[in-house]
């Protein structure tokens, strides 16, 4: 069965305004959104080949050397399905 990338994107301002609320409030939304996620991810879980995978800091390599990046790029997850019709269906609920 053919498989597809999902890729999660976040703007670098979008991070920054969320870290800038208060403690309280992050963590309220990180468990609603987590559990939201945990829900979506169990549903699916015949799908994806591979579990969440987030991505950290970025560093973009040239041939002038390895310097600090930014990128929308938060993570990425890996599902198979019939075709990619199926595969983007999957991701209609998805929080």
């Amino acid at each position: 069965m053919p498989r597809f990338v999902a890729v999660y994107t976040m703007k670098p301002e979008d991070v920054a305004a969320f870290r800038a609320r208060p403690k309280s409030e992050q963590e309220a939304i990180d468990k609603a959104g987590l559990k939201a996620w945990d829900e979506w991810r169990d549903r699916n879980a015949p799908a994806i080949v591979a579990t969440d995978v987030m991505v950290g800091k970025t560093r973009r390599v040239t041939k002038s050397g390895i310097v600090d990046a930014q990128n929308h790029i938060a993570g990425f997850l890996i599902v198979e399905a019939a075709d990619i019709t199926a595969a983007a269906g999957l991701f209609r609920d998805h929080p």
